[in-house]
């Protein structure tokens, strides 16, 4: 199997080859699981994740995203929360060049997974109260960029869901304002249909630029989106220190 990189862009994946796998309508599926189904084994994304070696199709999102906007160089930390299966992972390792002996990858994810080389796991649930200090602890210093792709499990009701989400993007902002280095980048999944106006409030605040990406690897149908805060302005501690 092929090491992921991570240099290369994802955008030949859009043009592969058009894929038309159907799941029968005597399968036993309900309708809304067989489209899904169908879409995921047409997915160019899926096809290309295991043929290069990532672990989701997850990861193209981030080097699209790092493509553009260069985040991710040689030497920086960085802490990724919700990290399971590890796509991302696997993208900011190679692209900072973190090393098997001493990663500077911190990954966070309450689901088990399996070992990705330059970075360091952590399972534990993000929201766990000690989860702040044993991030910043394994890492050995401050971060250059924090990153969540976190998501609640889905219930069904999309308010409901929004709202849980929503939620982490929250907690994930600020835990990146009170760790992250002066001029680092916190990259986080929210949804259409609204940034909440606090958590604006707070990367606006904090970065010198705030925006929503959304990479071509999401899918046009999906709600989501990224807020991308970048060049952190520091915290006012950290300015009067000598």
């Amino acid at each position: 199997m092929k090491k992921p990189g991570g240099t290369k862009s994802a955008k030949s994946g859009a043009g592969a080859r058009a894929l038309k796998t159907r799941i029968k309508k005597k399968s036993g599926l309900k309708n809304s699981s067989r489209r899904w189904l169908e879409r995921h084994l047409n997915d160019p994304y899926v096809h290309r994740s295991k043929a290069e070696g990532y672990r989701s199709r997850a990861a193209y999102k981030l080097i699209e995203i790092d493509d553009k906007h260069k985040l991710l160089k040689p030497g920086m930390r960085v802490i990724d929360l919700g990290a399971a299966p590890g796509g991302w992972l696997q993208v900011a390792a190679a692209r900072a060049k973190s090393p098997d002996d001493k990663p500077a990858i911190v990954g966070i994810d309450y689901l088990e997974m399996d070992a990705v080389p330059g970075a360091t796991i952590l399972q534990m649930d993000f929201l766990d109260p000690d989860a702040p200090e044993k991030l910043i602890d394994t890492l050995g210093g401050e971060p250059d960029i924090v990153m969540s792709d976190m998501a609640a499990p889905t219930t069904g009701h999309r308010r409901t869901d929004h709202i849980r989400t929503m939620h982490l993007c929250e907690v994930a902002a600020d835990f990146a304002v009170s760790v992250l280095k002066p001029g680092g980048h916190f990259l986080a999944k929210t949804f259409q249909g609204g940034t909440e106006a606090d958590l604006l409030d707070l990367l606006k605040r904090n970065f010198r630029t705030v925006h929503h990406v959304k990479p071509p690897a999401s899918r046009d149908e999906s709600v989501e989106l990224y807020i991308l805060a970048k060049d952190f302005k520091g915290r006012k501690d950290d300015a009067g220190a000598e």
